[in-house]
């Protein structure tokens, strides 16, 4: 029966190992390239008024600046438009750099001397993702900072009246807090840029505090999103390589129909399409650039600050980070253009398509469609370039003389931009007042490109293949070839449209004929969120694309599309097969915070395993053996099901609300615009169905967990046994004496009001790590005793010594006896705070980021305000205390063990109910578990 729950355990080990290597590890290399400095960047500290210093001693403002910027605005005398970037959690303000240097160098190559003054705050790089105490002071300094700023600028005829953020991280969702303080001027912000900003939901909730913050922010953008309309916000998130802040996070919670409320994936922002990890997205070259240009275009000429139109605003963010169109932003769109200058420089083509190279040498090339003959057949036009010049290059002619085109209509504000080429797709449908289309071609400079264009038509080159089921797990392939007679084909990949679905899609490209041809892109296209993601080869080749999803797809919205153009006259074969290590990774990164609730559950049944061994035979079992039975998802997860299918009634939720129960956590919504009103969360129903899943890595977790604690407290209690001279032969080894525990409670009790109540908790936790070294050595050195010793005594009828001897001392005749009764006495005693220990590890766990902050910030403060342990203080050290003294022989004498016994399951059924998405009630199931166990140790 070991072997087999090692087994199992084992291999669920296994299984949440490959799940988080997938996670970690699983994604494409980091393809940004890294932005420098060309001279060396200094950050000139900005004075604070008096009063904000005082209140705010830990934070600071600084300007960024290089080499002659930097000795020119030493004084502040500045002119540029402002802008302020905000680190994230543990950030540094000198991440500021990749941006203020790019913009610097930028500006130098721009007329006028257009530039940007870049401040960054510093927010003493405090863990504000993990403890939310410090979130509404960094809002009101940023409120502050923000001020100050402005006040910089008094000397100029035409002043900023705003300040653009960039926030990074948890830095973007204080931006958007600033909304919150009632004093708050919404005009000193024109624009926020978040980037990997987790604004659906926190990451984890280990404090309330978080979690208030998060509503406070989410009430105000929802409820006031009428009043907030005109405020431009772009969320940027980072992709796959963000292991931290998942995507799906970084969708803005707000209307539908708000366009000034922009969120989308890096992968598919024009000329970036990379995925970056949590911190690179800051310095990442491609993402810096287009930043920094999307800055410039945001300038108006005529006040040369920032543009205070919304309209403006959100089209040059579209034209930067959704839909390039190779062109200029701003670029004047002539409806009637005169093109019928070299008239030999026409063509008219009668083909089905066009593939042209241009010569070494420069000429004016002109390519002429008919569309009358191709209406009726045809849905679309499609043509592509890898000459990307910002310039028009596809017309609609609407008067034509001879073999050339008198008069013409620019179609290329439709162009699009991808890696290798740009292409524009042309919808004849809307081209009712065009005859023919023409194709520019010329190169008068003399630069050679390729163009490429064809009729389409959308049925006959659209394609379906169901996906393989989840559970397939790689051995069932869906197939589809494409013999491409056309440069664009799509694919829709049916029942592809949950998160937790993960593909591995591979496309082998054949060509009968080799020659040079364009390469190939293969697109994934989400309709319902901005998060595609593009793949460029050459042909012929087999490559592997990854298929996951950041969002789920909401109602009536069409499937995921996998686009391929293609290169003619090749044959692509496209195979979809699930990926279980995928798979594994999907589901840890939506529904991870799971993970240590089950563990925490696991622990929790464990102990209460032990105190129904104690009941039944007056010894607790092995602690191995507990947490191996841990796992009871039959009598955890089947009541959580039940209680979640009756709140889909309405009576049972007018009973929920009568009881003054809070709602059943769940986990943040994976579809994308979800908003949250208060009193109502969007519900999904499959992070219930894997909860068995989850459940069997939470108490894996909490098995091998619990393996390594017993092996580090022996390897400890050995090395630090020759600092005890006198070993001692007791089961009350490393105890207290009643009057020492009472000074010891209130000195700690004192130490937790007046500076952290994470340190009085922490020390409580050594004092019983104390208790459980001691025992550890008592129990070896009675073994050594033992085994040195003669066995004289009459052994029993079964070979063991009699179980009474644990009650009835007096039957235990001899010393050898007595010191075996000892020692069983000791390893039961060794059993039970073992099992305790691991469940006092939980609440010091989630108290470390608060006690951490504490220790970081002891030069500013010496004591920690707020305090998130503070209504748990006092309960929390008690029965640290009380359980220091706790003894198998107290408990199984105790009239309350029968009592305290029951607790653990239905405290571990409302644990996995109301704690997901709120971690810091564990500590409160636990404490609802604790006090009585400490109170059997009183009565």
């Amino acid at each position: 029966m070991k072997f087999a729950t090692v087994a199992f355990y084992g291999l669920a080990l296994g299984l949440l190992a490959v799940g988080l290597r997938e996670l970690l590890t699983g994604f494409e290399e980091n393809r940004c390239s890294m932005t420098y400095m060309f001279e060396y960047p200094e950050y000139r500290r900005v004075a604070l008024p008096r009063r904000v210093a005082r209140l705010y001693p830990a934070y600071g403002l600084y300007l960024y600046g290089e080499g002659l910027y930097a000795q020119e605005t030493r004084s502040l005398k500045l002119t540029g438009a402002p802008v302020l970037f905000l680190p994230g959690n543990a950030g540094s303000y000198k991440q500021a750099r990749s941006l203020g240097s790019v913009a610097l160098r930028k500006a130098e190559n721009m007329e006028g001397g257009l530039h940007f003054n870049v401040f960054t705050v510093d927010f003493n790089e405090e863990l504000v993702a993990l403890y939310g105490g410090s979130l509404l002071r960094q809002t009101h300094f940023l409120h502050e900072s923000i001020k100050a700023i402005l006040r910089l600028y008094k000397h100029l005829k035409t002043p900023p009246q705003s300040v653009v953020l960039v926030g990074h991280s948890m830095g973007g969702v204080v931006a958007r807090a600033l909304y919150t303080l009632p004093r708050f001027n919404t005009n000193l912000v024109s624009l926020i840029i978040t980037q990997a900003s987790p604004h659906l939901a926190p990451v984890l909730a280990l404090d309330p505090y978080l979690l208030d913050f998060y509503s406070a922010v989410r009430q105000k953008w929802v409820n006031q999103a009428n009043k907030l309309r005109n405020v431009t916000v772009l969320s940027v998130g980072g992709g796959y390589r963000d292991y931290q802040v998942r995507s799906g996070l970084t969708s803005l919670p707000c209307p539908p129909g708000d366009p000034n409320k922009l969120s989308l994936v890096v992968t598919a922002v024009p000329k970036t399409w990379v995925s970056t990890d949590h911190l690179s997205i800051v310095w990442c070259k491609e993402l810096v650039l287009a930043t920094v240009r999307a800055f410039f275009d945001l300038i108006n000429p005529e006040t040369r600050q920032f543009t205070e139109n919304p309209e403006e605003k959100l089209s040059v963010l579209n034209h930067h980070f959704i839909r390039h169109p190779v062109r200029l932003l701003g670029e004047t769109q002539d409806s009637s253009i005169s093109i019928s200058d070299f008239p030999e420089a026409w063509s008219e083509v009668n083909t089905l398509r066009l593939a042209y190279s241009t010569p070494k040498d420069g000429q004016v090339k002109y390519f002429l469609f008919a569309l009358s003959s191709r209406r009726k057949a045809y849905t679309h036009f499609y043509c592509r370039s890898n000459n990307l010049d910002m310039t028009s290059w596809v017309y609609g002619c609407t008067h034509k003389n001879g073999s050339s085109c008198v008069h013409a209509e620019d179609l290329s504000m439709e162009t699009e931009l991808l890696p290798p080429y740009k292409v524009l797709i042309l919808r004849l449908s809307d081209l009712s007042s065009v005859t023919h289309l023409v194709v520019s071609a010329s190169n008068l400079n003399g630069k050679q490109f390729t163009v490429e264009c064809e009729w389409q038509r959308q049925e006959s080159q659209t394609l379906s293949v169901p996906v393989p089921h989840v559970l397939s797990s790689g051995f069932t392939v869906s197939d589809v070839i494409v013999n491409s007679s056309g440069l664009l084909h799509t694919i829709e990949l049916q029942h592809f449209h949950q998160v937790y679905q993960a593909f591995r899609i591979s496309v082998a490209s054949q060509c009968k004929v080799h020659k040079d041809r364009l390469p190939s892109v293969y697109r994934i296209n989400v309709p319902w969120f901005r998060e595609d993601s593009l793949t460029t080869v050459s042909v012929p080749s087999v490559t592997e694309i990854s298929g996951m999803l950041h969002t789920s797809r909401p109602d009536n919205t069409s499937g995921v599309l996998l686009q391929l153009h293609t290169a003619p006259n090749c044959q692509y074969k496209v195979s979809v097969r699930t990926s279980l290590p995928r798979v594994l990774g999907q589901i840890l990164r939506f529904c991870g915070p799971l993970v240590p609730v089950y563990t925490a559950v696991t622990l929790l049944l464990a102990c209460g395993g032990q105190l129904c061994s104690i009941l039944k035979s007056r010894r607790p079992a092995d602690m191995s053996q507990v947490v191996g039975k841990g796992l009871q998802p039959h009598k955890v997860n089947v009541p959580v099901y039940i209680l979640h299918s009756l709140l889909s009634c309405s009576w049972f939720q007018e009973v929920w609300s009568v009881l003054c129960l809070p709602l059943m956590d769940t986990l943040p919504p994976t579809t994308p615009d979800a908003t949250f009103h208060e009193g109502v969360v969007p519900v999904e129903g499959w992070p219930h169905l894997l909860s068995p899943l989850l459940y069997i890595f939470g108490a894996a977790v909490a098995y091998w967990g619990s393996a390594l604690f017993r092996l580090f407290m022996a390897l400890v209690s050995l090395i630090l046994a020759p600092l005890h001279s006198r070993p001692s032969v007791s089961r009350d080894c490393g105890t207290l004496r009643p009057r020492t525990q009472l000074l010891i409670t209130l000195g700690l009790t004192v130490v937790g009001a007046t500076s952290c109540g994470g340190l009085a908790i922490f020390a409580a936790f050594l004092l019983h790590l104390y208790r459980v070294l001691r025992l550890q050595m008592t129990e070896r050195s009675l073994s050594h005793m033992l085994n040195l010793a003669p066995r004289k005594h009459k052994e029993t009828e079964n070979g063991t010594v009699d179980a009474e001897c644990f009650s009835k001392s007096k039957e235990c005749n001899g010393a050898p006896l007595l010191s075996e009764c000892v020692l069983q006495e000791v390893r039961d005693d060794l059993q039970l705070h073992l099992c305790l220990s691991a469940l006092f590890t939980l609440p010091v766990i989630l108290i470390a980021p608060s006690f951490i902050h504490w220790i970081r910030n002891l030069r500013y403060s010496t004591q920690l305000d707020p305090d998130p342990c503070w209504p748990h203080i006092v309960p929390v050290i008690t029965v640290y205390m009380l359980l220091i003294n706790c003894n198998t022989l107290k408990l199984s004498s105790s009239k309350l063990l029968p009592l305290t016994s029951c607790l653990p399951l239905p405290l571990a059924v409302a644990m996995v109910t109301f704690s997901p998405l709120h971690l810091y009630r564990v500590t409160y199931f636990l404490l609802a578990a604790l006090v009585p166990l400490a109170l059997c140790c009183l009565l």
